[in-house]
Order: structure tokens, then sequence, then C-alpha cells
């Protein structure tokens, strides 16, 4: 339960309607306490105020109700737009880059701004009374002394919304065909994935690997899904409460199903704990980024490839994005890959989780990724510099025999594709990288 109600609150502000709502909010408490200012005569200073002219009853509600619609409309247009370009990015770069856009703080805030508006002008619209309509109560008689009731600082602040949505629509107008070009969309994908590598891995120039699981009695899954998040925090408690040690067997965005087995247990019966450890895990039916750094990689392998695809043949936006896996695998590469779970020394923690080794990152990213730039001589030579590249901070020798087995690994798939000029210049690409570099 505590895993879910953690997911739930990191997944809240992700979703489309959130902030939209949450503005809506926002907007109608604004209202009412604006209009309840107006109500009880604490907007009379504006009379004395020269440049602001006092508006009538009929002004104000043609203004009020021009903004209301007018804001409507255009949140109906931004969230068309929204759609339109998340439909486009998602058919060209993959659908799993759906969640990115829809994570998407301005288009969020902008929908929500102009929603929010709408609202605030909705029910202040509500407030004001025609010159020729009976007060309904005594404050609305007192209020002002011109006929009718006309909210003179809620007007004002309409006013300034009104600005703030012009300036939002202009920002989105530049936002949105910036956030779907390739660039960016890699950019964003490469930074996030560096912050969860630092995050997960916090030290650096140690070169540990990952911790071995101690086996045990498994305990075994009763749902269906992807593993989205675990909190262990939780798990590392239940650990010490009965004095035993938890290997994981699954890690975040593996897949389980019914009956199997996710974690072993040694030190005590699985059964005694079964239902607390449960309450660990959150499933779901897509992978999330979440204490997840190998769904950011699948998604820049997965960019790549499709561009090296023969339908569309992009050989520079797989060059981009063998770039950032190659600032990624420098990254883990120079980090003690034992997982900060208990804050403190990595081999007395009673939580293992599945270990993920460098080998493991390597295999995931370039090996995901090296059949597609085999067939491409370009991406092929950037490849080798990349990984070369990325052996430079490492000083760790057993990893830069890694990278240096992915490059042999791709100098062999490419002799069997490229033929001609194309071979000769890899070849001599090849024996420049293992002349200079190793």
């Amino acid at each position: 339960m505590t895993a879910d109600i953690r997911f739930f609150w990191a997944r809240l502000n992700a979703n489309y309607w959130f902030y939209p709502a949450l503005f809506s909010i926002m907007a109608g408490a604004l209202a009412f306490i604006m209009v309840w200012l107006d109500r009880a005569g604490l907007a009379e200073f504006l009379n004395e105020v020269d440049w602001i002219v006092p508006a009538r009853p009929k002004g104000a509600a043609d203004m009020l109700t021009v903004m209301a619609g007018s804001m409507i409309g255009v949140a109906s247009t931004v969230f068309s737009i929204t759609i339109a370009a998340v439909a486009y990015a998602s058919g060209n770069y993959g659908p799993r880059l759906l969640t990115n856009f829809m994570e998407d703080r301005g288009n969020q805030l902008s929908l929500a701004t102009f929603i929010g508006s709408f609202v605030y002008a909705l029910i202040v619209l509500r407030a004001v009374r025609a010159e020729d309509e009976t007060p309904a109560a005594l404050a609305d008689a007192t209020a002002t002394a011109l006929p009718g009731f006309t909210p003179q600082l809620s007007l004002l602040v309409a006013y300034v919304l009104m600005g703030l949505c012009v300036a939002v629509l202009v920002f989105f107008l530049n936002h949105i065909p910036s956030s779907i070009r390739i660039n960016k969309v890699l950019k964003g994908i490469g930074e996030r994935l560096l912050e969860a590598v630092r995050e997960t891995y916090p030290v650096e120039d140690e070169f540990y690997e990952a911790v071995e699981p101690k086996g045990g009695k498994p305990l075994t899954a009763r749902g269906t899904g992807y593993v989205q998040l675990v909190d262990f925090d939780e798990l590392v408690k239940i650990a010490r409460d009965c004095g035993c040690t938890i290997s994981l067997r699954v890690r975040t965005g593996d897949f389980v199903h019914r009956d199997m087995p996710f974690l072993d247990v040694d030190g005590c019966d699985p059964a005694t704990i079964d239902e607390r450890i449960r309450g660990c895990f959150t499933l779901g039916s897509t992978r999330t980024p979440e204490q997840d750094p190998q769904f950011l990689i699948d998604e820049l392998v997965e960019i790549g490839l499709r561009a090296l695809s023969p339908g569309i043949n992009d050989p520079f936006t797989a060059i981009t994005a063998l770039h950032w896996l190659g600032a990624a695998t420098a990254e883990i590469g120079r980090r003690d890959l034992r997982k900060d779970i208990c804050c403190e020394d990595c081999d007395d923690c009673p939580v293992i989780p599945l270990p993920d080794d460098f080998a493991h990152y390597v295999s995931r990213g370039f090996g995901a990724i090296r059949s597609g730039v085999a067939s491409s001589p370009t991406a092929a030579e950037v490849m080798l510099d990349t990984l070369a590249n990325a052996a430079v901070p490492i000083r760790d020798e057993r990893r830069q025999t890694l990278l240096k087995d992915q490059a042999d690994k791709l100098a062999r798939q490419t002799r069997l594709v490229l033929v001609g000029p194309d071979l000769d210049r890899f070849e001599r690409h090849v024996a420049r990288f293992n002349k200079v570099f190793w």
C-alpha cells in the first residue's frame, strides 16, 4: 500500500488533467475572495487612482463574457495542438515517448492557465449586477456609489489574468514546435537519464559492482504487469524487523505474472511477511521512468533504431542518440554500482536488488543498438568514437575492456553488412580506433 501511495503521488502531477484541475480550483477560490473584497467595500481606494476609470456593469459584463468565451476557445485550441504534436511525435519517434509529452510542464501549465482564467471570469461575471437590478443584500447596495454593482477589484485582477494568458499563448506557440524537435527530445531523455544515474549511484570513482543475491525461499507474484515502483525503505524495515535478507529477482521495469518468483527471503518464513512485502511493489500496464534508468536507455535505443530503419534512413538522429548513450555509459562506468538503499555500507544492507553491473548497462544500450548501427557507415564510425570517448573518464580496466568488446562486436557485425568503399573506410577507422585509443 505504501508503494501504491508513493507511486500515485509521483504520477499525479504527470497526468494531463492535474494542473488544469488545480488551477481551476485556485481560480475559483480567488474569484470568490476578490468578489468578497469588493462587496466589503475594500476596493474603494481604486476610485482615488486617476488612471483607473471605474467600469459600469454593462461594460464589466461584456468584458468578462468576452474573456470567458475566448479563454475556453483558446484552451480547446491548445489541447488540439498538443494532441496533434503528441500524435506526430509518437508516430515518428516511438509510442513509448507519449509519456514524455504528456508530462511536459509547458503544455500542462499552458492549458491550466487558460482554463483557470475561464473559471475566474465566469464566477466574477455572476457577481455583476446591472443598473436596473435590485440589490440582493444591503452589502451590495453599499459596495459602490454607482448604480448596480461592478466588482472593480475583481475586474482589475481579470485584466491581469488576461495579460498573463496572452504571454502564455506566445510561450506555447514557441514551445510546441520546439518540444517536438528530435534534438530537443533526445536532450530531454539524455539529461533525465544522467540525473537518474547520479541519483541511483551517487558514489563516484569507485568501481564496485552490484552485490550478488543470497538466495532463500522464493516469494511468488499474485498480479500481472510491470514493476513500476519498489518501496526499498519499507523493504529494509521489514527485513530488519524479522532479521532476514531479501534478495530481489526483478528490477523496476521488469514484467511479472502470477506464480512467478520475484524475490527470495533468507532467514525467516516468507509467509509471515507476505502481505507486508507485497505492499512494497506497484504493478501497472506500462513502464515508467521512476527508479528505472533502463527505461530511458531503451527510449534512446528505440529512437536510434527507428532512425536507422530502411523506411526512415536518418543516421544523424541515430548519431545524436549514440552521443547521449555514450554520455550515460561514461557516467555509469565511473560509479559504484551498489545501489544506495540503506544509506550505509551496502554489504550490510538486508535488501539486495537484482544486480545491474556495467556489462548489463553496456549491453542494454550499445549492444541493443549495434545491429542497426552496423548497416550505416557513418553511424558505425560514430559509435566507435563514442565508445572510445566513453572510456576516457573510466579508470577501471575491466569496464574499459567491456567497451572494447562492444567495438569488436560492432566491427564483426559491420563486416557482414558493408561492402566496397564503405567497408574500406570503416576498416581504416577501426585501425585508427585500435591504435589511438587502445
